[in-house]
């Protein structure tokens, strides 16, 4: 296993953090998988970082549908024939300022189904393959706003629990592996430039990329089921 090239999916790889990750591990002799929601500008991002001299091939998904999983998960190993490395990226950010009073059904719901429930799936279709293996990194992508003290405030409700229970279902998939060679890890990007966060933020997503593509190669001995920021480990 050490002596081939890993294989490495990354959900919504389109744009921002998910893209440049892309570009990071390709750059590191990785091949990548870059999926999006949207196909023609998931076709467009692979074809664009294809044109670097880079390994990146696009595949459809919808994190949120289960039966979308399913499919990628066989066209993955009919493609490749394993998994190395999942990169749970893809989240959406529609109640900003919002009371978990004011909230609609459909905006919790939609951010649980995408933020936390897609993670869910792709780990449960994923990590039993790494384990076969006796290989694998799973890298999920959360927020500061899921640190338990971030809800004592009320406001962006639906976003913070869904960070909050991903970081949560990190810790239970991390216990749950036996082999110590796949490892569950958590990355907090910060407050990041992107569609997300806005022109505001301070950081970029090539340093948010670095942390994330750390986590995606620890040696054997690294952690697992923890809380990462900065490349440190950290509470939430």
């Amino acid at each position: 296993m050490n002596n081939q090239k890993k294989i490495a999916l990354i959900t919504g790889a389109n744009r921002g953090i998910g893209y440049e990750t892309a570009r990071q591990l390709a750059q590191q002799d990785v091949e990548v998988i870059l999926t999006s929601r949207n196909e023609v500008k998931g076709q467009q991002a692979a074809e664009k970082l294809t044109k670097e001299g880079l390994s990146v091939h696009y595949l459809p998904l919808e994190v949120d549908n289960v039966q979308h999983v399913t499919k990628l998960k066989d066209e993955v190993l009919g493609r490749f024939g394993r998994l190395d490395v999942l990169i749970n990226n893809a989240g959406i950010y529609l109640d900003e300022g919002q009371s978990i009073l004011s909230i609609t059904t459909e905006v919790f719901e939609s951010t649980l189904h995408t933020n936390l429930f897609g993670p869910f799936y792709l780990c449960q279709a994923f990590l039993p393959i790494m384990e076969k293996n006796g290989y694998g990194r799973v890298v999920n992508v959360s927020s500061g706003y899921g640190a338990l003290n971030e809800l004592d405030s009320p406001h962006t409700a639906s976003y913070k629990l869904s960070k909050n229970a991903l970081n949560a279902l990190t810790r239970l998939l991390a216990s749950s592996v036996d082999s110590q060679k796949v490892k569950v890890n958590v990355a907090d990007p910060g407050w990041v430039k992107t569609d997300m966060g806005g022109p505001s933020a301070p950081g970029t997503p090539q340093v948010a990329a670095e942390g994330i593509v750390w986590l995606a190669t620890l040696p054997d001995n690294g952690p697992s089921g923890k809380f990462f920021y900065n490349k440190k480990i950290t509470s939430w």
